[in-house]
């Protein structure tokens, strides 16, 4: 009988309303992920989760690292280069969780972002510009083997890139606009500069109000809006995480 996995979600944003309302925050977006992912684990026993959510943004409220088996860091709106003062905490606990030789780490997005900031590399604006939508990474030896497939899909929605890779973590993959797709360290964290909790109502819905705000154009949108339902690995992606803080 496996041990009931107590995952934190560090919840880095608030959905937009019509997400926030659907799923209850990024907590709740995780959770369907997560729960969806441990009944695709090839296990003899159920796998129980036992999900938090912790806003820390604005409360600033972050779990006891002693209490949780594995942290979530969330995709955002907001930059990961930036120094406000919540970012900067945000960066200090992820320092913490890395460093706690139990704890493991999944990093989505602004999430990875942060990860690859706190373990000393730079992040900023893609010269390349925004990729969006359900896009292919070409995955590395390493990322073939943990995902089982050749090249991998996921949801993207970001204009922000890791720069690099820390020395001790092992690439996962990149893609034509960007070279740092994912991260790994063995029993303890995978990264992911897409999105694995996305779906296709969440794309449309972020589409649709960013082209209505003017910050992606015309031609962008409509790209996007035609791979906003494409299958995507979200699934093989949170498998291969969970079976990190299953230890296997």
């Amino acid at each position: 009988m496996h041990p009931r996995l107590r995952i934190a979600v560090l919840e880095c944003d608030t959905p937009v309303e019509k997400v926030d309302q659907k799923y209850g925050g990024y907590r709740g977006v995780f959770a369907q992920l997560l729960h969806e992912s441990a009944a695709a684990l090839s296990q003899p026993d159920p796998v129980e989760l036992d999900i938090s959510g912790w806003d820390v943004v604005t409360a600033q409220e972050y779990p006891n690292l002693d209490e949780v088996d594995a942290i979530v860091l969330s995709g955002s709106k907001h930059d990961s280069f930036e120094s406000h003062p919540w970012i900067l905490k945000l960066l200090d606990f992820t320092k913490q969780a890395y460093l706690n030789p139990r704890v493991k780490v999944f990093a989505i997005c602004f999430g990875h972002q942060i990860l690859a900031r706190a373990l000393g590399v730079k992040v900023g604006r893609n010269p390349k510009g925004w990729e969006l939508a359900v896009c292919e990474v070409d995955l590395s030896e390493k990322g073939r083997e943990l995902f089982g497939r050749e090249k991998l899909r996921i949801h993207q929605m970001h204009q922000d890139i890791a720069y690099g890779y820390p020395d001790e973590v092992v690439s996962l993959g990149s893609s034509p606009r960007c070279a740092v797709q994912g991260m790994y360290i063995p029993k303890k964290l995978i990264s992911v500069q897409g999105h694995p909790e996305f779906r296709e109502d969440i794309m449309n819905e972020l589409i649709e109000l960013r082209t209505a705000s003017g910050l992606f154009s015309k031609e962008l949108s409509e790209d996007a809006s035609r791979r906003a339902a494409l299958p995507h690995d979200g699934v093989a992606i949170t498998v291969a995480f969970l079976k990190i803080v299953l230890g296997e």
